[in-house]
């Protein structure tokens, strides 16, 4: 059920319909397929972020990390990028703005999107974030599973 879901899904948000949602792929650290997930893309003082709602353990986290980064972004359009890792210390606004932006990453947040700095800050450390940035050349192979 999770699989036929995230397919539905990661087809409206790889369309560009909707700014903030786009389909993540990257290649597998396991199988070496690329594979797709769908993300809310956070906008914050004019840079792009992906952040994680399950936190450290989600699959596409442990993706991005064995793959150096390296990443497409689809939204209308395939976007080659580099998604660097944001330090805990900067991640508070960030993770503010995405649960503005995310309402169905809130029950995965344990702070209220109206809540202090301090809240999001005691946080931060457990909530990856993932600045995207361009990047000049493709780095993924062609076949794409989605939903692990």
């Amino acid at each position: 059920m999770a699989r036929a879901m995230n397919r539905a899904w990661r087809v409206l948000h790889s369309s560009g319909l909707v700014k903030r949602l786009a389909t993540l792929e990257v290649v597998g650290r396991r199988s070496g397929r690329v594979i797709s997930f769908p993300l809310v893309v956070a906008d914050y003082q004019r840079e792009r972020y992906l952040v994680a709602m399950l936190g450290e353990n989600a699959n596409w986290v442990r993706n991005v990390r064995a793959a150096k980064g390296r990443a497409v972004l689809r939204h209308g359009r395939r976007e080659t990028v580099r998604l660097e890792e944001v330090e805990p210390a900067v991640r508070a606004p960030i993770l503010r703005r995405y649960l503005a932006m995310a309402p169905g990453a809130r029950p995965h947040i344990p702070v209220d999107r109206h809540a202090p700095s301090q809240d999001f800050e005691r946080i931060a450390a457990r909530v990856p974030v993932f600045r995207v940035t361009a990047s000049p050349s493709s780095p993924l192979a062609t076949t794409t599973v989605s939903g692990q």
